[in-house]
């Protein structure tokens, strides 16, 4: 009863606007206190909060966000975005196919779902405003494309669902590469399907030579190559995550400093962005841990394990159940916080029914995915919204259709979980 209400004290705090880690802190700590003394709570409080900030292991999440916020404050998605263009801006919906295939690519070095929408809203939005595509279209593609970070790696949500579950970063990172593109290209389809039925939406842009296309291919091969360098690294144990996280970080800064694209203004606002973002999740894990700790006094997992059990349903149903569960909870509470959340109560009971924890967290990005779209917390679009000052229902309705594709996705992902675990199994096993 005690963990019931501290769960409903939990969402009151999210609804006064209480900082999601704060909030997750403190119910932690009324619940173990009204378990246990209020000593003992004062002591977990003590003892988690300096144990997540002193941890070493938890630099590497400042490290990848470093490396994806000095990739965006350094035109290297302008470049990325370019040579998109220059193969496949003549199509019809090219200029938002090559926004895909752009930030496809950036993600290998970027890891933030928003800054990647807000990058691609500054740089895509205007040219395909010049060629009079609609706002739904071009807007919607841009929140929509942000996702994409959730999942191909550095992906923030991935290095963190791998430290809350304690699997490999690198299994994850390779587990998310294949079902990433299938996504990617899940846009693609869905632009082809849009333009066909409305091409007055995505009018062609225009034709580039053969030459100015493979002139443009140099910082592709750049990205892919620091990419390869990081993951590569990681999974042949040349680094450890947070040395890889460094290692890549240098290796975009340089690639920035050589196209000169990087000055003292901006490599700052890249640190105080990666501050920002990095103190943000580290204080949702430390409230996170807290919490944690009184769901372990009261055994919540294992009476929501139980409970579900003895539904006497099929471990998909259940599966299903718990994804919507992700979903529902992440329309109304910032998803990665929900996922911190959510995770050490589910996990437990995923496991029991014989499901691999990698295929899982591939599965809770692709949902994370969804909901980082989905209203009303659609941080992306409001994003994009602030970035092209273009309304926010507008960009919904550009949105709608790409979360048919994701759940396409998200569908057979759950039915064929090899095409997650394929690249773990063959390169690590």
């Amino acid at each position: 009863m005690i963990g019931f209400l501290v769960i409903c004290l939990l969402f009151v705090f999210f609804f006064m606007g209480m900082e999601i880690g704060f909030a997750m802190a403190l119910a932690g700590f009324i619940g173990f206190a009204a378990i246990v003394n209020v000593d003992a709570a004062l002591n977990l409080a003590a003892k988690d909060i300096f144990s997540v900030l002193s941890s070493y292991g938890f630099t590497v999440i400042p490290m990848f966000v470093l490396m994806g916020q000095i990739g965006a404050s350094g035109g290297v998605a302008r470049n990325l975005y370019d040579s998109g263009y220059k193969f496949i801006g003549h199509l019809p919906g090219g200029l938002a196919m090559g926004t895909v295939v752009a930030a496809t690519v950036f993600k290998a070095i970027c890891g933030s779902s928003p800054a990647t929408a807000a990058t691609f809203a500054t740089i895509a939005v205007p040219e395909m405003d010049r060629y009079g595509y609609d706002r739904r279209l071009s807007c919607g593609t841009v929140a929509t494309v942000g996702t994409l970070g959730i999942l191909i790696p550095p992906s923030v949500v991935l290095i963190v669902y791998g430290i809350l579950t304690e699997t490999s970063i690198g299994k994850l990172f390779l587990a998310g590469i294949i079902p990433g593109l299938i996504v990617a290209f899940s846009f693609i389809v869905t632009l082809v399907g849009w333009s066909i039925i409305n091409p007055n939406l995505g009018p062609k842009g225009e034709k580039s030579t053969w030459a100015e296309r493979f002139a443009s291919l140099p910082p592709v091969i750049l990205v892919l190559a620091i990419f390869l360098l990081v993951v590569g690294g990681l999974m042949w144990g040349y680094f450890t995550p947070t040395e890889a996280g460094s290692v890549g970080t240098f290796a975009v800064l340089v690639l920035t400093l050589a196209k000169r694209d990087m000055d003292l203004k901006r490599f700052i606002r890249a640190i105080m962005d990666t501050l920002r973002i990095g103190c943000m999740v580290i204080m949702l894990i430390a409230g996170a841990t807290i919490l944690g700790h009184f769901f372990a006094v009261t055994r919540t997992p294992y009476l929501v394990a139980e409970w579900l059990e003895a539904l006497n349903l099929h471990r998909d149903v259940i599966i299903l159940i718990i994804m919507v569960v992700y979903l529902i909870g992440g329309s109304f509470i910032e998803d990665l916080a929900f996922l911190i959340l959510a995770t050490p109560i589910f996990l437990p009971l995923v496991v029991k029914l014989g499901y691999d924890p990698i295929w899982f967290g591939v599965m809770v990005c692709v949902i994370t995915m969804i909901g980082v779209i989905l209203p009303p917390m659609a941080i992306n679009a409001f994003v994009v919204s602030g970035v092209t000052k273009e309304p926010i229902q507008t960009i919904y309705r550009g949105i709608y259709p790409y979360i048919i594709g994701m759940t396409v996705c998200l569908l057979i992902l759950l039915f064929f979980p090899q095409i997650s675990l394929w690249l773990p199994n063959v390169f690590i096993g």
